[in-house]
């Protein structure tokens, strides 16, 4: 059992300042064992919407939900709209009997109603696999290579971990897309994602996708939002501001976990893995994902200019702005673009995260920092 101390708090502190909380992220990351810990520490009643028997206990969702006293846990939202404006009703009376937690594997754009019906009176957590502060910087390499979801990262070898990944990506495509109310063929969805897996950071083009995959680049963007809104792939929006020059203004997008990444690209292995063409492109999506889990409510964007300089990631919070870019080489070096991303973005400081062990200074307001100690600075970055 690994503890999850951080996000414990997060969702606590929700809690006690909002009437509805909703922790989202893709099945199987841990939701469901967090909210149950929370449950078993004081008055609580909790329904799987996924069981028929929980299910029919909420025939009649406004009674049912309206006696509730305590914290009322709701997992797999997704599965019920139709609950989502009784909880708006609910959560508007004074005084509040209850406080509900919802747990969705799905974002509220992907649930028909859920963004107006709740708008104002809902609080977002959300909850990814495991983290680098959560396992320990000395299991580094394990998490860049199974990923983050508890039971691929847990398993007790490789082949275990990537059997468990293979069926996640299976059953994730032919029956959780499905429940969520999407029509789609699961063959469509699993080009896609598979071609994502080969395009793993680069910048997103509907109408090449679409021409490669046979389909509109509509369809192509649909698919795409569909994705998104399940928490497995990253779209990664680009920074522009008013500018001479000309920018890149097409999303970046990611596999959002690195072990659904290596299942999809048929990595196994470290050794696969440091030999793999997309090995420098795995350790930049592992480190964004790791990065944004704890930058929290940090503005996000990669930035790139078409005459040729780029920066990975870009967090802006307030009037703060801290470049980041990624390097898997024992050697970074500082580069004419990380030069002009400082100049043009005016960032405070560039950071350029590597795998190795010690901080550095590669010029003015550059610094080469393993992936551990940028994450305890981008949680306190204010």
């Amino acid at each position: 059992m690994i503890a999850r101390d951080q996000l414990t708090i997060r969702v606590e502190t929700a809690l006690k300042r909002s009437r509805v909380v909703a922790l989202l992220g893709p099945r199987q990351s841990g939701k469901t064992t967090l909210a149950r810990h929370l449950a078993s520490t004081r008055k609580a009643t909790v329904f799987d919407l996924e069981d028929p028997v929980d299910s029919a206990r909420l025939s009649l969702p406004k009674q049912a939900l309206g006696e509730l006293e305590g914290l009322v846990v709701l997992d797999e939202i997704q599965m019920r709209p139709d609950l989502l404006p009784i909880l708006r009703v609910l959560a508007d009376r004074v005084p509040q009997p209850a406080t509900f937690l919802m747990l969705g594997s799905a974002s509220p754009d992907l649930i028909r109603g859920a963004s107006e019906s709740l708008a104002g009176r809902v609080e977002f957590v959300d909850v990814s696999g495991f983290g680098l502060g959560e396992v320990g910087s000395a299991e580094l390499e394990r998490l860049w290579v199974r990923g983050g979801f508890p039971l691929a990262f847990l398993a007790a070898t490789d082949v275990d971990s990537l059997k468990w990944r293979s069926s996640f990506i299976r059953t994730f495509l032919e029956r959780d897309l499905a429940r969520f109310g999407i029509g789609t063929a699961p063959e469509a969805l699993r080009r896609l994602w598979q071609m994502i897996a080969h395009y793993h950071g680069g910048v997103w083009n509907a109408s090449e996708f679409g021409r490669s995959l046979g389909e509109s680049a509509m369809t192509a963007r649909r698919h795409l939002d569909i994705l998104s809104g399940a928490f497995v792939v990253r779209s990664l929006p680009p920074w522009f501001e008013n500018q001479g020059k000309r920018l890149v203004r097409h999303p970046k997008v990611y596999v959002r976990d690195s072990g659904l990444l290596h299942g999809l690209l048929g990595i196994k292995t470290t050794d696969d893995l440091r030999g793999h063409p997309k090995c420098g492109a795995s350790w930049e999506g592992f480190c964004i994902e790791q990065i944004l889990a704890a930058a929290d409510d940090a503005q996000a964007y990669f930035w790139a200019t078409h005459a040729g300089a780029e920066l990975d990631l870009l967090l802006i919070r307030g009037r703060r702005r801290l470049g980041i870019e990624f390097k898997y080489t024992e050697t970074p070096r500082s580069t004419k673009s990380m030069h002009a991303a400082i100049t043009d973005l005016h960032l405070d400081e560039l950071i350029v995260v590597y795998p190795g062990q010690f901080s550095f200074p590669l010029g003015k307001h550059i610094h080469a920092r393993p992936l551990a100690e940028t994450l305890q600075l981008i949680s306190g970055f204010h």
